[in-house]
């Protein structure tokens, strides 16, 4: 295979059995707080890539980088899949969703699927699945754009292991890989879908997620929030420069009516008995 270093990934997994401004500011800082913490554990996610437990995917790898497609003309096209499991009876349904993958990424994907009669014993080795990848897809392709899937299935237990050509790789990184194993991961435990279905609705949710930025949750429900809390503050605030505004005019209205005879009485009542005991003298 010529040009850059091909990116891998593996994955292994197994079939399981009212109020004032201060106490609004108070409930603002504490939602804002809560909200923190819980988007924190949505944007820290990680993937999972399986494993012998028999526990499915915790959770899907987040999407934090903005992909572009490879352009057109990037990929010699070639078949999508080779069953040696004999498991793949429609194969419409199984294109379906390589096909939406292939067209929301520009890079064709290529399963093989593979049990012990290829040669290996009961778990392959990720170095025995990386020999392998590498050779698959020397033989098969003839360019760097396509995502060749080894899937390895034994005993009711399965390993994966991706191969990406050095084009292919700017739009399938590693953490474009994780999430691919992730939704592998997830989907396996869901006995309702058949394998058809099963790869066929991985590859287009791997295609929704990675060429998206996968946003928290919590920043609607923030700026809903922020929205809601504003306008009580803003009401608060009106209520009581409402309030402040009709004890001011009260004020002004009482001291309005005050007669003005009864401004300075004391002092005119003092000045004129002054005036009549200077005037009128006492024997």
């Amino acid at each position: 295979m010529g040009g850059g270093i091909p990116g891998g990934g593996f994955g292994t997994g197994m079939r399981p059995v009212g109020c004032g401004c201060g106490f609004l500011i108070a409930v603002i800082i504490i939602i804002l707080v809560i909200a923190f913490i819980l988007s924190i554990g949505s944007w820290n996610g990680g993937g999972y890539t399986g494993g012998s437990s028999g526990f499915g995917s915790s959770g899907i790898t987040k999407s934090t980088v903005a992909r572009e497609a490879l352009p057109p003309g990037s990929v010699d096209e070639t078949g999508y899949y080779t069953d040696g499991l004999n498991v793949i009876k429609d194969r419409n349904a199984l294109l379906e969703g390589m096909e939406y993958f292939y067209q929301e990424t520009g890079v064709q994907p290529y399963l093989h699927l593979t049990g012990p009669a290829g040669g290996f014993g009961a778990a392959p080795s990720m170095e025995e699945l990386n020999d392998l990848a590498n050779e698959l897809y020397d033989e098969l392709f003839t360019d760097e754009a396509h995502l060749l899937l080894v899937y390895y299935e034994y005993q009711n237990s399965y390993v994966n292991y991706y191969l990406t050509g050095a084009q292919a790789k700017t739009v399938i990184d590693e953490e474009a890989g994780d999430i691919l194993l992730d939704y592998l991961d997830r989907y396996y435990y869901d006995d309702s879908l058949t394998y058809e279905e099963y790869f066929s609705k991985v590859f287009r949710e791997t295609a929704d997620r990675i060429m998206t930025v996968t946003r928290s949750p919590w920043i609607p429900v923030l700026i809903v929030l922020g929205v809601v809390l504003l306008a009580i503050l803003l009401f608060v605030w009106w209520l009581r420069a409402k309030k402040q505004r009709n004890l001011e005019a009260k004020q002004t209205e009482d001291i309005l009516n005050i007669p003005l005879d009864k401004f300075g009485t004391t002092e005119a009542e003092e000045l004129a008995k002054k005036y009549d005991e200077k005037n009128n003298p006492k024997d």
